[in-house]
């Protein structure tokens, strides 16, 4: 579907180009197919079905029409560490060598894009397909420095790895953010990664992360966004997953003035298993946008599912997630839940759940649920003392907390509850 560009959209991409690091990790056959898909597609808005409630042409048009790049230097990240991980970080797109921990860690190698071998390098690109989607054909033309990080065959660390990525600027600006994360086979590996923004100055962040999970390897990961009101930004996982390997996401969102996650899983080997939780809290006009998908590709895999929305004020949230069952993937079993709090009238909420099977020995449901707070539940506790106010968060924090109690480790959950119960 082609889509009518905009001077202002051309605009963006011309300041991302200016900005980019030329650091040649991206072939040239993959790079032609990208700025040819940018062409062809331009910046999606409501016209094109994926994007019906997430205009992000017309954002990008009214809030980014002065982009000057000026971005912040960071020199210190103490204050965003969490106790007892490996801390890496990546400051506006570029990986940071200097602020990141020195790694000690048997089995686990970290290097920029611009120092992995060619065997690496072969690797991007090949999970993300350019031409599925016109921001992961931007981030693959514009990407910064970025790193790749691989757990070698046979390690299962026993320390989670921390990734903080830092975006900040004085005015507006744009980021391009990429990794690529290799669990080598029967290696295990728990993973946080933190949006963060700093500054004044407005930011859009267009992330990228390509994940391959080889056989009998399991990956814990858990993405946590609160970039506040200056915060825009479209984030792309891209998972595969090889025989009887593991996946379990959580992603919670807690702020951000615009937030796309498109998160989709390709379940290529027979026995693998894949798990994604979100949790989304959106106020004041804010739009929380998760589109999810489950490719089952091979036989005898599993998939769950289960997305948590509170939307309160004029804000937005959408789950869209897709269940996809391919011919060969014959026993699947795939769960799929969505379930949302409305706090206020002005408050929406779009929640599509979908289903599309071409094997017929499966196992397979969706569902999604939407209501307001539990008028009896409110006034019982009422009755037993407990304010209005106060009756009504504690039952926010019930809703909310099968999410949060998936988390690990301890350390990270008690970092989101606090930021949780902050928002309410």
């Amino acid at each position: 579907m082609k889509l009518e560009k905009s001077q202002t959209a051309q605009h963006i991409i011309e300041k991302i180009s200016a900005t980019a690091s030329k650091v040649g990790f991206i072939s040239d056959t993959v790079l032609s197919n990208a700025l040819l898909q940018i062409e062809n597609v331009g910046i999606p808005n409501n016209k094109h079905e994926d994007y019906k409630y997430c205009n992000i042409d017309s954002i990008l048009k009214k809030e980014f029409k002065n982009i000057e790049q000026n971005f912040i230097n960071v020199t210190a990240i103490n204050e965003y560490k969490i106790k007892d991980t490996i801390t890496l970080v990546v400051v506006n797109g570029n990986y940071s060598e200097a602020l990141s921990d020195k790694i000690i860690l048997k089995g686990l190698q970290v290097h920029s894009f611009a120092n992995i071998d060619s065997s690496a390098n072969k690797l991007i690109s090949t999970i993300a397909d350019v031409q599925k989607d016109v921001f992961i054909a931007m981030n693959t033309a514009f990407c910064s420095n970025g790193f790749y990080l691989k757990i070698q065959k046979g390690e299962k660390l026993k320390m989670p790895i921390h990734i903080i990525y830092i975006s900040g600027s004085e005015t507006e600006a744009l980021v391009n953010s990429r990794n690529f994360i290799e669990l080598e086979e029967q290696s295990e590996a728990t993973i946080i990664e933190e949006q963060i923004l700093i500054g004044q100055g407005k930011v859009f962040t267009n992330f990228l992360s390509e994940k391959f999970i080889s056989k009998n390897a399991k990956l814990n990961s858990t993405l946590f966004q609160n970039e506040g009101h200056l915060g825009y930004s479209v984030n792309t996982n891209q998972i595969k997953q090889e025989q009887d390997s593991q996946y379990h996401n959580h992603t919670i969102t807690l702020s951000g003035q615009l937030v796309r996650n498109n998160h989709n899983v390709l379940l290529a080997g027979q026995n693998s298993e894949a798990n994604l939780n979100g949790l989304f809290y959106s106020k004041e006009n804010q739009i929380i946008d998760n589109h999810t998908l489950m490719d089952h590709q091979a036989p005898h895999c599993e998939s769950n599912e289960l997305y948590k929305g509170i939307i309160k004020d004029k804000s937005t949230g959408v789950f869209n997630g897709k269940i996809f069952v391919r011919k060969d993937a014959q026993k699947t079993n795939a769960y799929q839940s969505s379930k949302n709090i409305l706090l206020s009238d002005d408050a929406s909420i779009y929640a599509k759940p979908q289903l599309e099977i071409y094997a017929n020995d499966v196992k397979c449901s969706h569902g999604t649920s939407t209501g307001k707070i539990d008028e009896k539940a409110l006034f019982y506790l009422n009755t037993r003392g407990i304010g209005k106010e106060s009756a009504k968060k504690l039952l926010l924090r019930s809703f909310a907390q099968e999410i949060i109690n998936k988390i690990e480790p301890e350390s990270l959950k008690e970092k989101i509850t606090l930021f949780f119960e902050k928002n309410l």
